[in-house]
């Protein structure tokens, strides 16, 4: 059977194919064309299109073409399930759905990059996703360092690793800190993919080792810190409404503004301004 998608493959559209000749048309051709092409050239050829819109293989919702064959052709394999959400993790950029996302859709450009031959590209993604599938089938569980040596070398890595209070962090983190700052001063949404991007850094690197140079808090929690920080200025010297507030330090709303606040502080906003004896107003107002 024929099966036809657009040109110059990446990810759904080499996941696919894999999926398709290893457990759905094990004799598949798989044709590769113009994305203005594909519904032409399925109808001359007799050919199944995928990973296009306005045809049945393709992507729902947040569902990518790779999740949609699973579910059409009841493939329940466990391996599969394991993989269907790092291919669409990988595929659609949220590469917080699985650890592997990232990985798989760095190698998967890499091939790209490097193979300009469309056939060529589809028999080495062939061999990536056997990979990923042994790795899905029989290796979930098995771990890089096996040996006791190779254990205490990591012991040692990761111990040395640890801030000491003497090691300079990586300039990164001061770039990061001046962006997070100059966006909590604007009340702009914070995204640490958006941030990571503007640093030209991994964002799953800065996820993994935010906490070590950020006060030892997750950057949600280093977010929270700093916008009750600002709340506690305000509250002190202005005479802005905590409905003002709660807009003004990023907070969805004045209730959800309180219930931090006072998971924070031990006492609401309210009370907090009625017992600071500093409290000035704002002439500005």
């Amino acid at each position: 059977m024929n099966w036809i998608t657009r040109e110059r493959p990446k990810i759904d559209r080499l996941a696919c194919p894999w999926l398709i000749k290893r457990f759905i048309d094990h004799e598949a051709t798989i044709i590769f064309v113009p994305e203005d092409q594909v519904l032409r050239q399925a109808q001359a050829l007799n050919a199944t299109p995928f990973d296009v819109p306005s045809v049945e293989y393709t992507h729902y919702e947040d569902r990518c073409t790779f999740d949609y064959f699973l579910q059409k052709h009841n493939l329940t394999d466990l391996a599969l399930q394991a993989m269907a959400p790092i291919v669409r993790g990988a595929d659609t950029d949220n590469h917080g759905l699985a650890a592997q996302s990232a990985g798989l859709w760095a190698i998967s450009a890499g091939l790209a990059f490097n193979i300009q031959d469309d056939q060529q590209l589809l028999n080495q993604g062939i061999i990536l996703y056997d990979a990923l599938y042994s790795w899905a089938k029989h290796l979930q569980a098995v771990k890089h360092t096996q040996s006791p040596t190779e254990q205490l070398l990591l012991a040692v890595l990761q111990a040395y690793l640890k801030p000491t209070g003497k090691r300079n962090p990586p300039i990164w983190v001061h770039e990061l800190k001046g962006l997070i700052q100059d966006q909590i001063d604007t009340n702009l949404s914070l995204s640490l993919n958006d941030l990571s991007e503007s640093l030209d850094v991994n964002p799953a690197y800065v996820s993994r080792t935010f906490a070590r140079y950020f006060d030892d808090l997750s950057f949600g929690e280093y977010i929270r810190k700093l916008r009750i920080e600002k709340a506690l200025q305000l509250l002190g010297t202005t005479t802005y409404t905590l409905t003002e507030i709660a807009y003004l330090t990023g907070f969805s709303d004045q209730s959800h503004f309180t219930r931090i606040f006072k998971k924070t502080m031990g006492q609401n906003p309210s009370d907090y301004r009625k017992n600071n004896p500093k409290r000035k107003a704002d002439t500005n107002r």
